[in-house]
């Protein structure tokens, strides 16, 4: 079955990085697109970076010049580089991959 397990979260302060993966089993993961989602308290989850299975890439512009998605296919393992970090990006982060999600990941900006 397809699996898809975060890790990296956790509390950084505002201005600071964290670096989260996702890996995935259970399909050929060079073939698919893969999603980070977030999901803040008391509001909807949202798309917050997407990348296709030819490398290209796209952003929410709440994290544009901030954020990077990355893929390595050879480790079946998509990432989000998070820079510049601001306590409005607190929430539990998530993977999709087709319609399957990853249990998520928290991460939270305070000082």
């Amino acid at each position: 079955q397809v699996q898809l397990v975060e890790a990296g979260g956790g509390l950084v302060q505002p201005g600071g990085s964290l670096r989260l993966s996702c890996a995935a089993s259970g399909r050929p993961f060079r073939l698919y697109a893969m999603f980070w989602y977030r999901q803040a308290p008391g509001k909807q989850r949202e798309l917050v970076a997407a990348i296709t299975s030819g490398g290209s890439t796209d952003y929410a512009d709440s994290v544009k010049g901030r954020f990077i998605i990355s893929r390595d296919n050879a480790k079946n393992t998509v990432y989000l580089q998070m820079n510049s970090l601001k306590p409005e990006d607190t929430a539990v982060y998530y993977c999709k991959q087709l319609d399957n999600w990853g249990q998520g990941t928290q991460v939270t900006v305070s000082s």
